[in-house]
């Protein structure tokens, strides 16, 4: 079991847990002893989600609906785990949306706001409530881990709205270490390439590249990502990854395709 300094198991929040990376992320946390709340926007999912986690882990779920863009909906869902817990020792924000592949002026100004509220702005309003739980409660502290994606340096075609929030991401990154290294909380990025989910289903069938060709790309277990975020959780608030790459081998991310 992971246990906190007050030897109480550590709590663990992941923002879109009950799906996708999100949803294997609670796996890896819940198989290592983590206490875990699961957020999103769908209440039966996310109650199905936490009931399935549960007996393959044996860890304990919770599952608190929420709008990660909405500052009165992140407020209650933060209330819910003081309330509960009493504490919060990781917050995972991986929460996000994307916009299907069409030419920058082609996106709705809906479509940027809905984006830039799910990806950004929900990672910043958690992130803020969480600086007021993790500095007033005993002991104090804690870590955050913020999903960057590999967007967050280079780009795909056609996803400048995605791409301008998750390179806004390693900006609040650095932010948030720097201002939380007086407080004992650490924040780190994780940027994920490729991992398999209904999010990247498509590229695996075949996505356009920065060439203008279209073909398939190599896509990796999203249980490699958790695996991951479960080592930069459980490092001491001493140590930090600020940012670490976790990607399908094969993809065409590093050189020119």
């Amino acid at each position: 079991m992971s246990i906190s300094a007050s030897g109480e198991a550590r709590i663990a929040l992941v923002t879109g847990g009950g799906t996708g990376v999100g949803r294997a992320i609670s796996r890896g946390l819940g198989a290592a002893g983590y206490t875990i709340v699961i957020s999103g926007r769908r209440a039966d999912v996310l109650e199905k989600a936490a009931n399935e986690l549960s007996g393959e882990t044996g860890a304990e779920f919770l599952a608190v609906s929420a709008d990660v863009g909405d500052p009165a909906s992140v407020r209650a869902l933060f209330d819910a785990i003081s309330e509960k817990y009493g504490r919060l020792d990781l917050l995972v924000n991986n929460a996000g949306v994307t916009v299907p592949g069409v030419a920058l002026e082609e996106v709705s100004f809906e479509q940027w706001n809905a984006i830039v509220a799910a990806n950004l702005t929900g990672a910043f309003l958690c992130t803020q409530q969480a600086f007021r739980l993790m500095k007033s409660q005993n002991p104090r502290g804690g870590r955050i881990i913020n999903n960057g994606s590999v967007s967050a340096t280079t780009p795909r075609p056609n996803s400048a709205p995605y791409t301008a929030t998750k390179h806004a991401i390693t900006g609040l990154t650095k932010s948030t270490a720097l201002d939380g290294r007086e407080f004992d909380i650490a924040c780190g990025q994780i940027d994920i390439g490729n991992a398999a989910s209904d999010m990247t289903t498509r590229i695996a069938a075949g996505v356009l590249q920065a060439n203008g060709s279209i073909a398939a790309e190599a896509t990796i277990d999203p249980a490699h990502i958790a695996d991951a975020v479960v080592y930069m959780a459980g490092l001491p608030l001493s140590a930090n990854v600020l940012t670490m790459t976790v990607m399908a081998t094969k993809m065409p991310f590093v050189g020119r395709g």
